[in-house]
């Protein structure tokens, strides 16, 4: 029996929760679309220099989208599970479904339209330098497309769980790529070397705490560590 039964059953409802997000990028094109447009988003906004309540406002409608979409697929699976033949009722259910994606992907092109307009249309070279002083903005952004990598290449892979197993180590992927993360914005400073020295050494125990439990081997945790580092070290040699 598990010394801590709640927090297995924690551990468990966010695994099935991104078992359900990795099986609709996995099956469904509209999701894909989603995450890629996500995707070159959170990296536009690099671009942009937002505020902090634009990128509020990004990532909400980011979020509604994709919660969206997923609501979507849902009743599909559902009414699918109910009838295989055609029935005005499931048409209608899944044509209101479809409506939601589509309202939700307008209001987010309104906020996107309102957000970047003005700043796209003067990007100039000092948009770029003013990224340097935003390093936690730009390691939000890092991460944030460490974990769309990660979903994304689990989607392909027939084996494991979004938190259980498979290629890559999501885990060590996130570690990895704080600790690049962390020596970027640290390297200038006086205590930077300790710093990093901290943060390679917990991401390292997050790696070997996957192979010792059994839920990944090593090749997985060191493809996972290399696709943080890669991603994280593309974005700060960038724009930092």
């Amino acid at each position: 029996m598990s010394p801590n039964p709640q927090r297995d059953t924690l551990l468990r409802s966010f695994n099935h929760a991104l078992q359900g997000l990795v099986h609709s990028v996995r099956h469904q094109r509209n999701m894909r679309i989603h995450f890629g447009v996500a995707l070159a988003v959170l990296v536009g906004g690099l671009f942009a220099d937002l505020s902090r309540l634009e990128f509020v406002a990004v990532a909400i409608s980011i979020a509604f989208v994709l919660m969206a979409e997923l609501i979507n697929t849902a009743i599909e699976a559902v009414v699918d599970i109910i009838t295989d033949e055609f029935d005005p009722r499931a048409k209608v259910a899944k044509d209101v479904a479809a409506g939601a994606v589509l309202v939700a992907s307008m209001s987010a092109l309104v906020v996107a339209y309102l957000v970047f307009f003005d700043k796209l249309a003067g990007v100039s070279l000092h948009l770029l330098t003013t990224l340097r002083r935003s390093p936690v903005h730009l390691t939000v952004v890092a991460l944030a497309v460490v974990a769309l990598a990660v979903i994304t290449v689990k989607a392909t892979r027939p084996r494991g769980t979004p938190l259980s197993g498979g290629l890559p180590s999501g885990h060590t992927a996130i570690g990895f790529a704080g600790w690049t993360a962390v020596t970027f914005v640290a390297g200038g400073t006086s205590q930077g070397l300790l710093l990093s020295a901290i943060a390679f050494i917990m991401a390292a125990l997050v790696a070997q705490s996957r192979i010792e439990t059994g839920i990944h081997s090593a090749f997985e945790v060191v493809l996972g560590a290399l696709l943080g580092i890669a991603v994280t070290t593309l974005i700060f040699q960038l724009w930092f």
